[in-house]
């Protein structure tokens, strides 16, 4: 039974997966709250409570936190202790995180909790599920998290919600009162004992949450620059000699087997292909590396991508938390709140996505370029000279990419000691999830020009027809040859069939699945 098609997601013991956090985060799927859960978490706080009376300190449970450890803290002070956590760490600063963000990082905590490592009692975690359940997403902004000890001020503003306070967005986008969303939404408010505050912002679910989603989008994105590459190859007079099955084996790396294959059905029964089939009259020897190493260089963004799902699913299997109850009862301080792991596979992505750009904007530009697009019009124009075609389209992806670039540089290999000195290394891993996101998006919009010159390429080969499937996407972009027009519209249709699938679809209608 698939999460998604049914829109319920059970949290139990065990991970949820990156389809359940996609299903949550964007679709809005109820989340219910297994009988697994509440039993583990039921026991481990049964711990707590036990430790929490106990003369001697515990970390988390009877002292302060981070540098301020040492410090034994009254039994009467302790609830006071929990609230002053939460409201100090809800720190952030700068623009709102997008509402899916929230969701994924809310979901994820409450995972951790429902794993019953973390010694919080059920009604916290019931009370995390009720506000997912209701629509109501915390506001959490841009800065606040270094990714060490987790994604602490995110998670602090989501923490802060939970318990009625601060601001939050309710169903329908309107920002509320916390108080007054939970109130109309017959929510309670809950007051933090003993650990609680400590066990709701000790994770790395904002970082988790976004790469879960970015993975999504890029196996998506990865599809569509096989297709868009193919489309390029075939109305630039390529060869699709070099992606034949045998040549790909001779190099067995498995995303580039699978590029080859999905750009061998893309451009089969292509007449605009088979009009050049090697020939003495044809004078073509070899394609450019940006049409030959297609495969190649996509491939090396899947292989990057499974990398980064191994990572991820990991990561999805683990409770992040510190101090932990361990399975036989022991509450041990620990370092596994540490984002080095994802941080790593986030900063990765963001450099894949980065130089399957730059290829896809080099066809592009050779579309363009009377000495190398094999006998089309400079610019792709109707009439060069009164009409520019597209020559700025191409500005426009250059432009991106170049910010793509920027954006490939790792945020993980910074760090700024924090806490005293007793953060003294963090992963800034929040800071690689939000350039990701932007490298994602960058990403969809370089494929879209690409998709849009090369449909045009097409049409001007006439009467020679393309591909069945470099066809329909063609003709799903829906946009009629001729003199210029207002060209930012048609970029953007581009865009949106890019983003939401269409170009995959359209292809697939004629090839089968792709990879």
């Amino acid at each position: 039974m698939s999460l998604v098609d049914t829109q319920i997601v059970t949290v139990g013991v065990g991970p949820v997966s990156r389809d359940d956090v996609v299903a949550v985060a964007r679709h809005d799927a109820r989340v219910e709250i297994g009988d697994d859960a509440l039993s583990a978490m039921a026991d481990s706080r049964a711990v707590i409570e036990r430790l929490a009376d106990d003369t001697v300190p515990h970390y988390g449970v009877s002292t302060g936190f981070g540098a301020l450890a040492t410090r034994h803290i009254p039994l009467d002070d302790r609830k006071q202790l929990q609230r002053s956590l939460i409201r100090s760490h809800a720190a952030g600063n700068g623009p709102e995180v997008e509402r899916e963000v929230v969701r994924a990082t809310m979901l994820l905590r409450l995972s951790t909790l429902a794993t019953g490592r973390t010694g919080v009692r059920p009604v916290v975690a019931q009370t995390y599920a009720a506000l997912l359940n209701a629509g109501i997403t915390p506001v959490v902004h841009e800065y606040g998290s270094l990714g060490c000890s987790g994604d602490l001020a995110p998670l602090a503003h989501c923490a802060l919600a939970v318990m009625g306070e601060g601001v939050v967005r309710d169903a329908s986008g309107t920002r509320r009162d916390t108080a007054d969303a939970l109130r109309e939404a017959g929510i309670e408010p809950v007051e933090l004992a003993e650990k609680e505050g400590l066990a709701l912002i000790n994770g790395t679910d904002g970082m988790l949450g976004q790469l879960s989603l970015a993975l999504h989008d890029l196996a998506r994105l990865v599809t569509t620059a096989d297709i868009t590459a193919a489309m390029s190859v075939e109305a630039l007079m390529g060869t699709d000699n070099v992606f034949a099955a045998d040549l790909q084996a001779l190099r067995p790396q498995l995303g580039q087997g699978a590029s080859a294959e999905n750009m061998r059905k893309v451009l089969s029964d292509s007449k605009i292909r088979e009009s050049h089939r090697l020939t003495d009259e044809c004078p073509r020897v070899q394609d450019a590396y940006s049409l030959r190493c297609a495969p190649q260089v996509a491939g090396a963004v899947r292989d990057t991508m499974a990398h980064a799902a191994l990572i991820a699913d990991r990561e999805l299997a683990s409770a992040v938390d510190n101090p932990v109850v361990t399975l036989d009862g022991r509450v041990e301080s620990n370092g596994n709140f540490h984002g080095a792991p994802v941080a790593y596979v986030l900063d990765f992505l963001a450099i894949a996505a980065a130089d399957l750009a730059s290829m896809s904007e080099r066809r592009t530009d050779r579309f363009l370029d009377v000495s190398r697009n094999h006998g089309l019009p400079a610019f792709l124009a109707d009439d060069p000279g009164v009409d520019s075609g597209l020559m700025i389209a191409q500005y426009t992806q250059a432009a991106i990419v170049s910010e793509l670039k920027r954006l490939a540089n790792p945020a993980s290999v910074d760090s700024i000691p924090s806490s005293a000195m007793q953060e003294d290394h963090v992963s800034m891993g929040w800071s690689a999830a939000r350039k990701l996101r932007r490298a994602v998006d960058g990403l969809s919009r370089v494929l879209a020009i690409e998709c849009l010159t090369a449909s045009r390429g097409q049409q001007l080969r006439a009467p020679l027809t393309p591909a069945p499937a470099t066809g329909a996407v063609s003709q799903a972009l829906g946009v009629p040859a001729g003199p210029d027009r207002f060209l930012a519209p048609d970029i953007e249709t581009a865009v949106e069939l890019v983003q939401s699938g269409g170009v995959v679809d359209a292809a697939e209608a004629h090839t089968g699945p792709l990879n």
